[in-house]
């Protein structure tokens, strides 16, 4: 995608208002504490009627604040749960995905906690990026897919698993696939250029997320995922890029977070199972990157999940049979 075309669809696409009736449905939105994506789409997802919204944080309080401003706007008291998460600690990522399991049902899980920094920074053995927007968010799919399944059988509903990606991915330099080891040569601090950590992390993701729903099939599981791009909104996910280009593009292209936010539920409640193992743009199935699509894709693809699962089983041994119906 050129920057052309990303300044286009900026300036040209609004996403229509979610409208619809989630009576009786529950969702869970990750990282919907700060003034961004995630706690615009659980507002949207209270206003349309769920039952139930878990928001999580890794700081409570935030969250608490969120779950007040959201009660307040659309008139809804007794909806929202706020549960602590951590996407850099192991054990509160095991402990959360033992909770969702305490559930009855969960209709869509937004996947919407991410990392984007430019400061260096060791988390689990890896750079804090990859460890956060590609290890621990697919070990966190991984661990849900089997709540989700049930649902899908107990109740005969459709449930989502849907990723916040980016746009961004189709901008990553990917200079680690000419190393024997993709995670080893993102791990490598001297090697290391933080402007392309961003974008590489979620090229990464979106490769691992279409191989987890490729051994999901959703004719099998009866579980949708897929991976959406909100495109550049005004959030705090950007906060420690403060360059005279970050600000323009702030100014003059980016969405406000409640637009953005719609992306988010049209994908976690409207999208259906053409968007499986997909990419939505413009709230539509679309082609990701060439480095994903193109010819090379699968072997890039077969090399970060090769990676990525061994990963995944020194974390939790056995984790990959959740793929397994």
């Amino acid at each position: 995608m050129s920057f052309s075309e990303f300044i286009w669809k900026q300036l040209t696409f609004t996403p229509p208002f979610p409208k619809g009736d989630l009576s009786g449905r529950t969702y869970c939105v990750t990282g919907a504490n700060t003034l961004g994506l995630g706690r615009e789409a659980a507002r949207h997802l209270v206003r349309l009627g769920a039952k139930k919204v878990v928001i999580t944080a890794r700081d409570v309080a935030k969250a608490a604040a969120a779950k007040a401003d959201i009660e307040e706007t659309t008139g809804r008291s007794g909806v929202i749960d706020v549960w602590p998460l951590d996407l850099e600690d192991y054990d509160s990522i095991r402990a959360f995905a033992k909770r969702i399991d305490t559930l009855d049902r969960i209709d869509g899980m937004l996947l919407n906690a991410a990392k984007a920094t430019a400061q260096w920074q060791i988390v689990n053995g890896h750079e804090s990026t990859i460890a956060v927007n590609v290890i621990s968010t697919i070990y966190l799919t991984l661990l849900l897919l089997p709540k989700l399944r049930e649902g899908a059988r107990k109740y005969n509903i459709t449930p989502h698993l849907s990723t916040v990606s980016s746009e961004v991915h189709w901008w990553a330099s990917f200079r680690e696939r000419n190393s024997s080891s993709i995670f080893e040569a993102a791990d490598k601090r001297e090697d290391a250029d933080m402007a392309d950590r961003y974008p590489l992390s979620k090229l990464l993701q979106v490769f691992s997320t279409r191989e987890v729903a490729k051994r999901s099939p959703f004719e099998r599981d009866h579980v949708i995922i897929n991976y959406l791009n909100p495109g550049l909104c005004r959030s705090e996910l950007g906060r420690e890029y403060k360059t005279w280009a970050w600000w323009l593009q702030q100014t003059l292209l980016a969405r406000t977070t409640e637009v953005g936010g719609r992306i988010l539920v049209h994908a976690v409640t409207t999208a259906g199972p053409e968007s499986h193992g997909r990419y939505i743009d413009t709230c539509k199935v679309s082609n990701s990157s060439p480095l994903v699509e193109g010819q090379d894709g699968p072997e890039y693809q077969n090399r970060v999940w090769s990676e990525l699962s061994a990963e995944l089983e020194k974390i939790q041994p056995g984790i990959l049979k959740n793929l397994d119906a």
